[in-house]
């Protein structure tokens, strides 16, 4: 069963475009991932990625948790409008969500208040460092409905057939196995169960990000094309990001 997707979409067809040819794993510079062929590897790359490569895209360098402050910025409640996202989001009380890369719980404590004590929020990240400040600022809060998991690289680490909606605020485009953790996602999706893509526009370069936090639309929808889910439709509410 294909299961709905929220992504920064056109409605034609999908493309697979920018995947590279086995043929280049001997050209120079570039290399096959040996794991996973989806995957190359360039010596010559962004500083602001890590130097592979997954349909065409390098894929950035994670933000550790020694940028956490960045995620609770006074200023992000202008740029990012967080309200205004989780109502286009069209949440039910009781509902189960998954914010993978959660960091400090921004998003998570705010959706805790919409699915209300019978709904459970699944704080993923692969920091344990960013899990214990979830803790501590739910803590301080008194929200009970917020659970922190340890991630992996390949894996939230979800229940399978648990989630109505898994959200990635900013963070699909620092996945460095990408493939695996979407896969992993639709796995935890109940029947019916949503994936929200939520990206600066790469579109717009009007928006004050570093090339390798943006994704087009396009591209989104392209690596979202070897899994088992199907476009809805995309969100244009907020000021830099696509929904």
């Amino acid at each position: 069963m294909k299961r709905p997707l929220f992504c920064l979409g056109l409605t034609a067809a999908f493309v697979a475009l920018g995947q590279l040819s086995p043929a280049l794993g001997q050209t120079k510079g570039v290399r096959i991932d040996p794991e996973n062929p989806r995957y190359t590897h360039r010596t010559q790359h962004s500083r602001d990625g890590i130097g592979k490569f997954y349909m065409g895209r390098e894929i950035a360098h994670v933000m550790g948790h020694l940028g956490a402050g960045w995620l609770e910025r006074p200023s992000r409640e202008l740029e990012e409008k967080p309200q205004t996202l989780i109502r286009s989001l069209k949440l039910k009380a009781g509902d189960n969500v998954a914010d993978i890369g959660v960091g400090t719980g921004y998003f998570a404590r705010r959706i805790a208040r919409v699915i209300g004590p019978k709904g459970t929020v699944y704080g993923v990240d692969i920091q344990p460092e960013m899990l214990e400040l979830l803790a501590k600022n739910l803590g301080k809060l008194g929200i009970k409905n917020v659970k922190g998991v340890l991630g992996t690289i390949k894996n939230p680490n979800l229940p399978a057939n648990s989630i109505d909606l898994a959200l990635m605020v900013d963070v699909y485009h620092e996945f460095s196995h990408p493939h695996e953790m979407l896969q992993n996602l639709c796995h935890a999706l109940k029947p019916g169960g949503r994936i929200a893509f939520v990206e600066y526009r790469m579109e717009d370069p009007n928006v004050p990000i570093k090339l390798l936090h943006k994704m087009s639309q396009l591209q989104v929808m392209i690596e979202a094309t070897p899994h088992p889910l199907e476009w809805v439709e995309t969100i244009s509410v907020l000021p830099r990001q696509h929904v």
